[in-house]
């Protein structure tokens, strides 16, 4: 089999430092502000790494504007459990402020335990100013080295306070927000590059009777020349006890352009070109392996076979050539087959159109939710090749009733993902998340599912099924052949668990990377080196199904159909296993509702991805046995 053309490569390698350089497309115009124009900070959901249970802004206790009004959010954004929404906080572009007042709250008995919950659990506040997420820069040991932007900022702290034992809860009550901006010369329009903060937990007291947020504060002095002036340490969270919420907003002119102000959220590391080259590496390894199978041990046994001159000379022959007769006979449960690689073709061409757009740069993060939506909707318009691929393999093996296989292509792999997803809601709506997709969402899932992807896979069935059919090279016995005993190594099971391991191998270092990406509340947007990683999986999982389908074969063990779909489909197994391992390494996880969402998502991901590898390896073994049966003369 070839190996990845060097043009190509040389493409995607090119698209790779693109999208790992900030060279993308943005997601949305930018925006020019002017001197006093009003800046409106938005709040999204309260996020955690430690739960992965998202709570809107508003569940907490904090400062409220007059009137809450949610933003337009799109489909991906409602599956993500954002919920954003307008603030209290308000800036005039280009006005610095010292010591705002917000509001003052008394906390509750059940507010007071809400937000020490929330502090056990480590949750962050997230904001945005001009679609820009709220960042706290960390600054690095080394002091050289560029500050490490983490995404909010954290709700609060717990620790013990000077002369007591006993551990304390303390909010981050006041916030002192630093806005970037780059201002065009010519004009004095700016545009906002970059929205940080710096949170502080400190005990305000009013400078005389409570009057509104015009009060003054003995501990914060607008007028002092400083930033702000404190004297009464931090903010305990008690029952029945006031908290003032004050902000500071300082501006800053940047050289930052507005164009590649994302580049800060989206720096990645040299070392992620190691896995690609390790990769590669296995990618030529298996060429190589497959070269010396096509070009020298088949073109020998090939020339050998056809050069026999009677039947009893062939008969005496042994191998994969004695099988012609039994190959391409029709395997057990074949519809099953024909839906999972119908299925996996629409996965396919839905994963490869999705990076492809994000390789262009159509789905900048900008653009919330812009990827899950895509991959929904491509998921649904690839219903007519799912359809036609299933039909055309149904045809293939003698079916007859082409709609009894559409519908099976339509209900088996999404109505599995779709309970699994539906019960994992259930469980967020237990626990009153913002993540729980609300009803009116899920009927537009549904509909989806049934209102457009179902037609579009019957028509896709109707079209596949009236096609001529598909001729097999060879004709098939009435009779089977008798499978003679096979070697323990060329056992089902032990063939499938070697086969699973290196297209897993193939992808591990930047699942790694994925899976510290998702669960970390991090952004991704190498989608460059995604595609890379892809071509090399499908390379990968081809040739690994081809060398154990020839050996299959020299075993004289015609039963290959499902064979070379299981064999690279059980590196979900690994997926799944590798996912196990990760949470109880790098994961904090505690509560048993977040260990159930975590092992939920995962194993929808590894049955894609079992659908996936094993429909790239299936074609693969298609394509090869067809191949060396067609150039072998039989009478």
């Amino acid at each position: 089999m070839a190996t990845t053309h060097p043009a190509l490569l040389f493409l995607v390698v090119l698209a790779c430092t693109g999208a790992a350089s900030g060279f993308y497309l943005p997601g949305v115009a930018p925006a020019d502000f002017r001197k006093n124009d009003l800046l409106a900070v938005k709040v999204n959901q309260l996020s955690s790494i430690r739960t992965q249970l998202p709570y809107s802004y508003y569940s907490l206790p904090f400062c409220r504007p007059d009137t809450i009004i949610n933003s337009a959010e799109n489909l991906g954004q409602v599956l993500r459990g954002d919920r954003i929404e307008n603030s209290p906080y308000v800036f005039e572009m280009m006005e610095p402020k010292l010591c705002q007042i917000t509001c003052k709250i008394v906390l509750t008995e059940q507010g007071a335990n809400d937000i020490k919950e929330k502090i056990e659990d480590e949750y962050r506040v997230n904001m945005i100013l001009d679609n820009l997420p709220l960042v706290d820069p960390i600054t690095m040991i080394d002091r050289d080295a560029p500050p490490y932007y983490q995404q909010g900022v954290n709700l609060g702290v717990k620790g013990l306070y000077v002369g007591s034992k006993d551990v304390m809860y303390f909010i981050y009550n006041h916030y002192s927000f630093l806005v970037k901006y780059n201002k065009e010369a010519q004009t004095d329009l700016a545009r906002i590059v970059a929205f940080e903060v710096k949170p502080y937990s400190r005990k305000h007291k009013p400078d005389g009777d409570w009057k509104g947020n015009a009060t003054r504060l003995k501990t914060c002095n607008p007028h002092s020349g400083l930033l702000v002036v404190y004297s009464d340490g931090p903010q305990q969270i008690e029952a029945n006890k006031e908290i003032i919420f004050t902000y500071d907003v300082n501006f800053e002119e940047s050289d930052i352009k507005w164009a590649s102000r994302w580049d800060t959220y989206l720096r990645t590391t040299d070392g992620h070109w190691f896995p690609i080259v390790n990769s590669l590496t296995m990618v030529l390894f298996l060429s190589v392996m497959v070269a010396m199978i096509m070009l020298r041990t088949l073109y020998r046994d090939i020339s050998k076979y056809n050069q026999l001159e009677s039947q009893e000379e062939a008969q005496e022959e042994s191998g994969w050539k004695l099988l012609h007769g039994d190959v391409f006979r029709p395997p057990v449960n074949a519809d099953l087959l024909c839906v999972y690689v119908g299925t996996g073709v629409q996965f396919f061409g839905t994963l490869l159109v999705t990076l492809l757009i994000a390789i262009l740069g159509l789905l900048s993060p900008s653009n919330r939710g812009g990827f899950m939506t895509a991959m929904l909707l491509l998921w649904v318009f690839m219903g007519p090749f799912a359809g036609y691929s299933s039909a055309r393999f149904y045809k293939m093996f003698g079916g007859v009733e082409w709609k009894k296989v559409a519908i099976r292509t339509v209900l088996v792999f999404p109505g599995v993902v779709f309970l699994i997803f539906f019960a994992l809601n259930m469980l967020l709506w237990g626990v009153k998340s913002s993540g729980a997709v609300p009803f009116t969402t899920m009927l537009a899932l549904v509909f989806l599912w049934f209102g457009i992807s179902m037609p579009l896979i019957f028509i896709g069935s109707y079209l596949g099924f009236k096609k001529p059919y598909i001729e097999d090279p060879v004709r098939t016995n009435k009779i089977p052949r008798p499978i003679p005993q096979q070697p323990w190594y060329m056992n089902p099971a032990v063939s499938m668990l070697i086969g699973g391991i290196l297209p897993f191998g193939a992808v591990f270092m930047e699942l790694l990377f994925i899976l510290t990406i998702i669960w970390m509340h991090q952004f991704y947007y190498i989608f460059g080196f995604l595609f890379l990683v892809f071509m090399i999986l499908i390379v990968t999982c081809a040739e690994i199904t081809i060398v154990l389908c020839y050996f299959q074969l020299c075993s004289e063990d015609y039963q290959w159909w499902w064979r070379s779909y299981l064999t690279p489909g059980s590196s979900a197994l690994y997926l799944f296993l590798y996912a196990t391992f990760y949470f109880f390494t790098k994961m904090q996880i505690t509560k048993a509702a977040s260990g159930v969402l975590y092992f939920g998502y995962m194993l929808i991901a590894s049955y894609a991805f079992f659908v996936l590898t094993g429909t790239i390896g299936f074609y693969a073994c298609f394509w090869f046995t067809r191949l060396i049966y067609s150039s072998v003369k039989i009478d």
